[in-house]
């Protein structure tokens, strides 16, 4: 890699910030975050609250336990009881292809707001795109400088729509500590799009590929996590505002696309090529980051396929185009994807904290006791509500 070695690592660190954070930030992370608003108004502050607090207690604990051991999430979990590893990173590339169909769709549909272009001619543009960038010769290093460029753009348009849309600000705080009303479907859905799934595991990985690992980079890892959910968080409340934004005007959001919508109400027609903008660079994104961290589990499954990653994402990228292309991508389903992420984490996370304590596997690492009960609470809490969520909100979806 080119620079000095602290100029490397600082930008590795700054990558699997915004890696995670793009990850997150995709199509379904942008539908949900106005569904939810116009669902629920200003008390959905208090879900974002919550799903922080959640964040924070699941990614420190998983990038710490990882980065420490050195070994990849389904590779320590098999180390934590045998098929376990093979099981998690099953449930991950199955959710990461679910969630990349959606993201390859969304970039279609951002570069139809954005330019006119047809949404399949611009899906399949933008996962020529996405390919492109793990064909470079330092992919590594163009996966973090894209991250961070489609980062920053979408969060400095979010922002300008935001201000726009003149949110009832007062209100929004207020109601962020004292709701009116909690949605649990909504709490469970922003978690999981934010850090279930692959989503999660994203930077984590991204700093073993790139050699910062073991107990002495544990420091690090915490903060690029926080950097990452710092970002995600900003860009999901920048969302939540400008949506507060134009229903609290009196204005009626367009049910088949929530964001695209609100972005126009807030800010007219520029504001509806602002959408298209945010909307392709979340979602091609998203493609890069479901592709890569997807294929650092499945890669393990087989011999010989660590050889042979790039390839592996490229059948990944292309494989879920062709599934959009062939039957699109509705509302519900992103929706109902992010519940099913959101039902992931507990599993991951689980098997990240029983190895937490066996300290044959994280090189004498010792995980902080409140950080422990922080994260098991999250994990049990997320059971809860995906059983909740299973029984009573998911059939009404359907």
């Amino acid at each position: 890699m080119s620079g000095t070695p602290r100029a490397v690592r600082l930008r590795v660190l700054l990558g699997a910030a915004f890696l995670m954070a793009t990850s997150a930030i995709g199509p379904g992370f942008l539908t949900q975050t106005v569904v939810f608003t116009r669902d629920l108004g200003a008390s959905f502050g208090f879900a974002i609250l919550l799903s922080v607090l959640c964040d924070l207690a699941a990614q420190l604990s998983i990038w710490r336990v990882i980065v420490a051991a050195r070994l990849p999430a389904q590779t320590l979990a098999d180390r934590v009881f045998p098929g376990l590893g093979t099981l998690l990173a099953l449930l991950v590339a199955m959710g990461g292809l679910a969630f990349n169909i959606g993201n390859v769709a969304g970039a279609g549909l951002g570069l139809n707001a954005l330019l006119g272009m047809d949404a399949r001619l611009g899906a399949a543009l933008s996962a020529l795109l996405a390919i492109g960038i793990f064909l470079s010769r330092e992919a590594g290093r163009a996966m973090d400088r894209f991250a961070q460029l489609m980062g920053a753009l979408m969060v400095l348009l979010t922002v300008y729509v935001a201000v726009a849309a003149a949110p009832p600000l007062g209100e929004a705080l207020l109601r962020t500590v004292a709701p009116l009303q909690i949605g649990v479907l909504s709490i469970l859905t922003i978690v999981g799009g934010t850090v279930g799934g692959y989503i999660t595991f994203a930077g984590a990985h991204r700093l073993l590929d790139a050699g910062i690992s073991g107990p002495a980079a544990v420091g690090d890892a915490t903060r690029s996590a926080a950097t990452g959910i710092g970002v995600a968080t900003v860009m999901r409340v920048m969302l939540f505002l400008g949506a507060l934004g134009v229903v609290s005007h009196g204005l009626v959001l367009d049910p088949a696309n929530p964001p695209a919508s609100m972005f126009r109400l807030a800010a007219g027609e520029a504001g509806f090529r602002f959408f298209g903008a945010v909307m392709w660079a979340a979602s091609i994104t998203s493609v890069v980051g479901s592709a890569y961290t997807s294929v650092s589990f499945v890669r393990t499954l087989r011999p010989g396929w660590e050889a042979r990653t790039v390839p592996l994402i490229i059948a990944f990228i292309t494989l879920s185009t062709v599934i959009f292309l062939l039957v699109g991508r509705p509302v519900t389903v992103l929706i109902l994807v992010g519940a099913l992420n959101g039902m992931i984490l507990p599993f991951g996370l689980g098997a990240m904290l029983l190895a937490a304590h066996r300290k044959e596997l994280i090189n004498g690492y010792r995980h902080p006791l409140s950080l422990t009960i922080a994260a098991a609470i999250v994990a049990l809490a997320m059971t809860a509500a995906g059983v909740y969520v299973l029984v009573t909100e998911v059939p009404k979806l359907l």
